[in-house]
């Protein structure tokens, strides 16, 4: 169908209208029986059906398709905090703001003023809020929320031991989860480089929620937590997905196996890498020919335990971060159509005593929004310095 100019502006200023201001959320039903009709996230009115439309905020940038909606912070790099408004807070308060009866919480840090008030205007309009949280990056630190949260009523359960609950998802209404690296705060959501995925699939939320509950309820985690998930691998609107809890599950092993399986190319964005199982994967697969490209957050990326140095000095093609602060992604893109992300930093404290969890998602369309955000970091990172690295 041959589109107008006048056609052409008419539908940019309305999705502009609907994202920017976020005051308007549809409910969109999946062509999957097993998906259920959730309180939607920011999207596009009436998408049809396999088809993506992005999805912008002056500080984000995402987009949505059907059971799927992904979000990318888009940092500024001010540190004045009165600039920080427009962030892909607004699309998660929306959602949250949708919320009709429960909203469960694993959060490692909660600070965003935005989505603090969000959270008690729902428990205040009886939603039954529940938050875990980590003893001292969430309950004790003297900037978190969280007390207000206490204050206010809503049951909160910290895990009160050394190993972080390291977690940062959202369960609303029993029937959409939010996940992946971005922590519910001021400088997740302004400054550092984070990405966020919705998902409304029933099969991925009884997953969170099995992890949710042996946290809230039975008070386990790290090492102790049990290997209960209910859909390890599933599939959603004919994608297929998997999705692994740490400590409990392999997730480090369940990285190499993807990895092992690249024909074309491996792309990372890495706040933490010093697992040397996964170098190792990364650099056979690379002797064979697969095209390797990885983006570091510079702050520990020149310590002997960063995985960098040995990726430099075998000639393949890495930059550190080019922002004033975090590149705080934990992602794999596989053949430019598997996605791997969540809040698995690949690290050894990670694997052996945090909770965790990492999904991976085989869409094309999906990894073409990752594979964008991987563009534009590294379009602003920087080499390595060779003299701070030493090949032996």
């Amino acid at each position: 169908m041959n589109r107008t100019p006048a056609d052409f502006f008419r539908r940019y200023f309305t999705v502009k209208i609907f994202i920017i201001t976020a005051v308007l959320l549809l409910a969109a039903c999946s062509s999957a029986s097993d998906t259920p009709t959730p309180a939607q996230p920011t999207t596009v009115a009436n998408a049809p059906a396999g088809t993506v439309n992005s999805i912008s905020f002056p500080f984000g940038v995402g987009a949505q398709k059907d059971f799927w909606q992904v979000y990318f912070t888009a940092p500024s790099g001010s540190r004045d905090e009165s600039t920080y408004v427009g962030g892909i807070d607004t699309a998660l308060a929306t959602a949250i703001r949708n919320t009709q009866s429960t909203l469960d919480i694993a959060a490692f840090e909660f600070n965003n003023p935005v989505l603090t008030e969000a959270v008690l205007d729902a428990a205040e309009r009886g939603v039954q809020v529940r938050i875990v949280t980590d003893d001292d990056h969430g309950l004790h630190d003297e900037h978190s929320t969280i007390r207000q949260f206490i204050q206010a009523g809503i049951p909160v359960v910290d895990d009160d031991r050394s190993g972080l609950m390291h977690n940062k998802f959202m369960i609303m209404d029993g029937s959409t989860v939010w996940m992946g690296s971005w922590n519910y705060t001021i400088n997740g959501t302004y400054r550092n480089n984070n990405n966020a995925l919705a998902l409304r699939s029933r099969r991925a939320v009884e997953n969170y929620q099995a992890e949710f509950d042996e946290m809230f309820n039975e008070h386990r985690f790290g090492s102790t937590s049990p290997q209960n998930t209910p859909n390890p691998r599933f599939t959603q609107d004919g994608v297929p997905i998997e999705v692994y809890f740490a400590s409990e599950d392999e997730v480090a092993e369940a990285i190499i196996n993807h990895i092992n399986q690249a024909e074309s190319s491996i792309r990372f964005m890495a706040f933490s890498f010093t697992l040397d199982a996964i170098r190792d994967a990364i650099l056979a697969r690379a002797a064979d020919g697969v095209e390797v490209q990885g983006i570091f957050e510079t702050t520990g990326s020149q310590t002997r335990f960063s995985e960098l140095t040995p990726f430099f000095c075998n000639g393949l093609p890495m930059r550190q971060d080019g922002g004033p602060f975090i590149l705080h992604h934990k992602v794999f893109i596989i053949d430019d159509d598997t996605v791997l992300t969540g809040s698995f930093n690949f690290s050894r404290s990670a694997t052996q005593s945090n909770d965790e969890n990492m999904i991976v998602i085989q869409d094309a369309d999906l990894a073409a929004q990752y594979l964008a955000e991987f563009d534009r970091r590294w379009n602003e990172g920087r080499l390595p310095d060779p003299e701070k690295l030493t090949c032996s």
